[in-house]
């Protein structure tokens, strides 16, 4: 049967539809990448925000449309797929239902279908009160899906037991789990010995990784220590949880990118107490100015939300003062999405408006706009060390890759080879991206 898989979300769905992918192919399925030839048609899907979930659920009404005119199985895998369960079985007409835990059943799930007397059922395990201490998936060596066979990324743990107050990632992921550290090293040397050069570590809280005494700053030395051409980045950091070991690692391995994404979300002590992230603006700051004295010039990126319930103009003003201070290099900047049973909704009243909310995050991205294309224009005259992922998709004449701060250069096509390292000048830059020229 061929097997369809559409991801939408972060980079951990990406990964976990790599898994599903695995998972099928072992056991005589063939992905395609042509949704008109699929017998089945998987959606690996997104909560974390109002609009992820309602994006999935047109994409199900535009399916089921295909499914009038073709026989073929419709299923939800992923986080909405944990959150929503039976709605989906009752009201958008889909086929299978499978929970984060349950990728294993994917092929019995598929095949009773066709069953005369097949009954959609809700495959759920983890919320289930089954308790988890080792990652479900150690064992499998996941396909790097829509890869550009230069980087990777790496599930190394998966749950989150930091109970923001406005996430649904703790329901739909359940507890922390971390995976054998043989295991993943095993699957880095598979990764760069086939050809891939970068590898990101991905959890949703990579900082808590622990595995038989082995922590995160263990384990990224580990993977540095493959070959120094392989480059290791990592996804995402928890403020509460970044550590003096794990910072001068970083500086101490010149393959471990100098980039971190460290999500601050607000500005104000009293919404980050509200959103329980456990830790206030000066505790954060404090990690802030240790990174940039320990790793000068570190890429520093991270999330925003505004208009979290009972957010101020003062408030506000804080996110954007904290902003002007760290002076991020890019930013992930969202409006306030109530997520149904998590502790903010019950426990707070969403009690700002949509018109406010626009206004606050429109302030935000060109704050953020200006900020970026300040970072950028500091780096014109500068030489660094690019890795070459493909050809840039506005020009066939063009490349592009990235540096150790995971800015995007663009630069001259001159017969060089995606894989490749090479020296670019800085002579240009936009907001977004920096443009040069080849050097060595």
């Amino acid at each position: 049967m061929n097997v369809y898989i559409e991801t939408y979300g972060c980079q951990m769905n990406v990964s976990d539809s790599g898994i599903v992918g695995k998972i099928l192919t072992d056991n005589g399925f063939t992905l395609i990448n042509r949704i008109e030839e699929a017998n089945v048609i998987l959606i690996n899907t997104c909560s974390i925000r109002d609009n992820a979930e309602k994006k999935v659920k047109n994409r199900i009404t535009e399916l089921n449309a295909l499914k009038r005119k073709n026989k073929i199985v419709i299923g939800i895998l992923g986080c909405m797929a944990e959150r929503l369960k039976e709605d989906l079985i009752e009201n958008y007409g889909v086929d299978i239902v499978c929970g984060v835990d349950s990728y294993r059943k994917i092929t019995d799930l598929i095949m009773d279908v066709n069953n005369p007397n097949y009954k959609k059922v809700v495959n759920d395990y983890f919320s289930s009160s089954q308790i988890h201490s080792i990652e479900t998936y150690d064992d499998i060596t996941p396909i790097q899906m829509d890869s550009n066979g230069v980087t990777a990324f790496v599930s190394i743990m998966r749950g989150c037991e930091n109970f923001c107050s406005y996430c649904v990632v703790p329901y739909t992921r359940g507890k922390e789990r971390s995976r054998n550290r043989n295991n993943i090293i095993k699957e880095c040397e598979y990764l760069f010995e086939n050809g891939y050069r970068e590898i990101t570590l991905l959890g949703q809280n990579v900082n808590s990784y622990n595995y038989n005494d082995t922590d995160f700053a263990d384990l990224i030395s580990k993977v540095a220590a493959i070959n120094p051409l392989l480059r290791v980045r990592f996804a995402t950091s928890h403020p509460k949880d970044i550590s003096d070991k794990l910072i001068l690692t970083i500086a101490s391995y010149k393959n471990i990118c100098k980039a971190i994404h460290l999500p601050v979300q607000s500005g104000s002590n009293a919404v980050l107490k509200r959103m329980n992230r456990k830790y206030t603006r000066e505790q954060y700051m404090e990690k802030i100015n240790k990174i940039k004295t320990s790793i000068p010039n570190c890429g520093l990126s991270t999330d925003i939300i505004v208009g979290f319930c009972g957010e101020t103009q003062t408030d506000f003003e804080d996110t954007l003062c904290i902003m002007r201070e760290v002076k991020y290099d890019y930013a992930f900047m969202f409006a306030y999405s109530e997520r149904s049973d998590t502790f903010a909704s019950k426990k707070y009243i969403d009690d700002i408006s949509p018109l406010e909310k626009n206004e606050r995050l429109t302030k935000v991205i060109n704050l953020q706009r200006e900020l970026s294309l300040t970072s950028n224009k500091n780096d014109i005259g500068k030489e660094f060390e690019v890795l070459i992922e493909g050809v840039s998709k506005r020009s066939p004449d063009k490349l592009f890759g990235r540096n150790t701060q995971n800015k995007v250069i663009i630069f001259d096509n001159k017969g060089l080879n995606k894989g490749e390292y090479v020296k670019i000048k800085v002579t240009d830059c936009t907001s977004a991206t920096l443009i040069g020229e080849v050097t060595v």
